[in-house]
This record gives structure tokens, sequence and C-alpha cells, in this order.
């Protein structure tokens, strides 16, 4: 059962050809035989699992089922979840259990999928390879030698490892969608606001997304059903009609036109990346698709605009994290200072730290418009030139990352080097598109993905893209060799 898509075991389930407990039992029993050498996840509550699947197992035989009821899900341990530790990855949070689900929890429950558990992170959702968290890295499935990609390490190896069939991620600058390449799995950012981000801990707010992670483009497609809508209690959140968004998979892709940016396939992409990235092309273009070449010029701006933004919005997000209402607190402070002082140098580690103070930095007295005003002036030209791109094409595409995934600690004491691995992602943030990686072969049996970018709220043409070449291709049924163990 492990080895199946959520669209198989959908059917499975509905055809009685398993029980949703047996089929969580499955999950569970993986994990505990194989995650003790992935550490992709932080939490995992058997108990309430199982309660789960019994419940979805009843609705099934009452004909009262949604669309993905009895399935198991991973979620990131970065979504707020009622009665189960939602650490973020941190040991400022390593104590904090919510009173409440996020809205994607709740939405999530509602269709009555089972939660196997919260899987690993980057503190804070701060990182490229998923080292940073307090729980230690999580370590790719292909090679247990590399990082997964982070922020959502955590969920891509869970999901390439077979230990959860789907998994919920965040990406505030590339962080479904570069572990998904890593991991050799599929990965959606959706626009901006289309999906709630009630009870997901904050780190940028105007850039952070919550999205799917799953085997194929259909499958996310099923979790973006679930997962997407409006929410009046989330002032971010889009009142943009949303769509079933499976209903357009079949669709050709004759007279599609995509474009490729020109400064995605120059220096800095390694040489094997850029072949695998043109194979994956031309099977586009055997399918009716025509390349065009277009031009995003100040895409050279767009890793300083990201680390003045992002940081800018954690060091004011994180400020709530001061030991005073809930989460790690110092012991025995002397006075306020000492208890704010204290409780932030013990709670958070160094890449949290650095940006928070980069951020602080940016939005002093006497810095403010030499650095955040203009990162933002900057942005908006970022996001006009994909407009101007939208005008000549259908879809944009290129690779998701500069090579494969690198060797665990290659990257920890440069975080210059580290923020490159996000070069090609980083834009779409900023400009608030969906963007999805899909497997697109290997690098000395590394996974490498394929970036497809599209309009806002155009993801269905983004999963109906991205399935078509799936149903030429099998990259994304490929499975780590090093998973072949454990329980089946």
């Amino acid at each position: 059962m492990h080895d199946r898509t959520v669209a198989q075991l959908m059917a499975g389930l509905r055809d009685k050809s398993f029980s949703s407990a047996e089929l969580t039992r499955c999950f569970l029993d993986r994990i505990g035989a194989l995650d003790e050498q992935l550490n992709s996840f932080i939490s995992v509550d058997e108990e309430a699992a199982l309660a789960a699947a019994t419940a979805a197992d009843a609705r099934l035989a009452a004909s009262d089922a949604g669309a993905l009821t009895g399935i198991p899900i991973a979620h990131k341990d970065i979504f707020c979840t009622d009665g189960m530790r939602t650490s973020c990855g941190s040991r400022m949070l390593d104590n904090f259990i919510p009173p409440y689900d996020a809205t994607l929890i709740k939405r999530f429950n509602a269709e009555g999928a089972v939660t196997l558990g919260k899987t690993n992170m980057d503190e804070f959702a701060m990182g490229s390879s998923n080292e940073s968290s307090y729980y230690g890295p999580v370590r790719n499935p292909w090679d247990t030698n590399l990082v997964p990609g982070g922020s959502s390490g955590g969920s891509a190896a869970a999901v390439a490892a077979l230990l959860a069939p789907a998994a919920t991620g965040t990406d505030t600058g590339g962080s479904i969608r570069q572990p998904a390449a890593f991991c050799g799995i599929t990965g959606l950012k959706p626009t901006y606001g289309r999906v709630s981000r009630l009870g997901m801990v904050a780190f940028a707010s105007s850039l952070d997304q919550a999205g799917p992670m799953a085997h194929s483009a259909q499958d996310c497609a099923l979790l973006l059903n679930a997962m997407a809508g409006h929410d009046p209690l989330d002032s971010t959140s889009s009142p943009e009609p949303t769509e079933d968004y499976t209903a357009q998979l079949a669709r050709q892709i004759d007279g599609l036109r995509i474009g490729l940016p020109k400064e995605y396939f120059g220096e800095g992409l390694d040489n094997a990346t850029a072949g695998q990235i043109d194979a994956a092309l031309k099977e586009l273009e055997a399918l009716g698709a025509t390349l065009v070449e277009v031009s995003l010029p100040n895409s050279h701006l767009t890793i300083p605009t990201y680390y003045v933004i992002a940081p800018a919005e954690a060091s004011t997000n994180l400020s709530r994290f001061d030991g005073v209402r809930y989460g790690h607190r110092c012991a025995d402070p002397v006075d306020l200072h000492d208890l704010y002082t204290r409780t932030r140098e013990e709670g958070f580690g160094d890449e949290v730290k650095r940006r928070i103070l980069v951020g602080t930095y940016a939005l002093s007295a006497g810095y403010y418009d030499a650095y955040y005003k203009k990162a933002q002036q900057v942005r908006r030209l970022i996001k006009q030139d994909f407009m101007h791109c939208f005008e000549q094409v259908d879809i944009i595409a290129g690779p998701t990352t500069p090579g494969p995934a690198f060797a665990l600690g290659a990257k920890s004491d440069d975080p210059v080097s580290m923020y490159l691995e996000d070069v090609y992602t980083l834009a779409v943030n900023l400009a608030g598109l969906p963007g999805m990686s899909v497997p697109a072969g290997f690098v000395d049996d590394k996974p490498v993905g394929l970036q497809l970018i599209g309009r806002h709220f155009d993801e269905s043409r983004l999963l109906n893209v991205a399935h078509q070449y799936q149903q030429a291709t099998d990259w994304h049924l490929r499975r780590p060799a090093s998973i072949a163990g454990g329980a089946a």
C-alpha cells in the first residue's frame, strides 16, 4: 500500500481493498522502521492517528466521506495543531501545544484526512538545507549524506521515502519547490493568498504560502482542492473563487507557449542539471508546446531584495517570542530586559538570530528608506518583469535549483552560498505567483527538478502541464533504493 499515489489510495479505500486503519498502520510502521535514519518527523501521535483512521472508516462505510477521507497526511511542523506540539523546528517552541487548529489543518480534518504527525523543518522556516532545526538535520532518502533541501525538508523526505503518501509544506522563497527538487517529488507553491495562513506560524508575512507536496501533479491537485479557499479570518486570504484543480489535468498542451528566461540558463547553472532541464523542455515541446525565449532583466536583484524584505518581516514577527506568554522562558530572569535577552539567546538558533539582526537593522531609523523601502520598490520591478513575460507566454519554465542536493555540512558555514540555492525560486514569492517543481531526471543519481511558473491564480494550468509531462515521463515514479527495507 505504501507505494501507491494518493489517487490510487482513494480508489482502494472506496472499493474496500483496505481500510484507513490498515493504511495508517502501514505508514506508522514505516515511520517507526525507517525514520531514525532520516529524521523527517518531529512528532508522531500513533493513538490519535489510528483514532482518526477508525473515524474515517466509519464515514466511508456510511457513504459520508470527503475526497481525502482516510488518507494519511504529514504536516510541516509550522501549522498549529490542537493538542499536538507545534515547534517550528525551534527550541523556542519546543514546549508549545496550541489550543486550536490552523485553518489548513481544519480543512484536512473536515475532509476526513488522517494526520500522521508533524515533519521536521529548518528553524522557523529559515534555511535551504533543513540543517538549522533544533531537532537535528533531515537526511535525503536518495543519499543520507545529502541534505533534503529546506525549509520543508522533512515533508519532502517523508514523501520521497514513502513514510507518507503526501505532506504539506510552506514556501517563503522556495521552501516547497527546492526540497521537492532535491528529493525527487512534486511540490506546488500556490498564488499568495490562495491558501489560508491562519495558524501557520509566520516567518515573512507577505511571502509565506502553504502548499502540497506529493509524488504527482494529480496528487497535488487533490490536496489543493482541500487546502484552497478564502478564509474570512485571514486578512491576506484571497476571495478569488477556487475550482476543481483536477478538472483540467487531462487537457492537451498543444499550442502552449512556454517562456524560458535567458537569465535562468546562464552562469551559475550546473551543466549537467542544465542538460536535464533541456531534455524536459524538449519533452514538453514534443507534446505540442512552443518554447519562447523571454527575459527577466531584474532577476539579478532578487537575492538582495529578498534578503532585505524577508528578514525585516521576520524580525517583526519573531518579536512575539519573548518568554512572557508562551514558548521557551529563561530561568530566573532578574528583570524584563534580562528575560527578553536570555530567552531569545537560548531559544533561537544562529540562522534565526542572523536574520533578526539583518531585518532589525534594515528597519531601523535612518536605514528604512535606504534598505526596506528600496527593496519594496525593486520588488515591484521584479513583479512587472513577470507580468511583461506573461503578455508573451502562458507559463514560464526553468530549473528549480542551480544543481542537485549538496552534502550535509557543505554550506553550513557559508550563508551566502546557501542563499544562492534559492536564486531561481525567490522571485516567484516576491511577485506572489504560483510555482511548482516537477521531477525531471537525475545528475549523479541525485534528483533535479523542473520549475513551472504561472500567472496569478492559474494553478490549474501549472498542474495540467505538470500532469501531461508526467504522463510522458517516469521520473516521478522513481524511488530511492534506501527505502526498500522497512514495513510494507
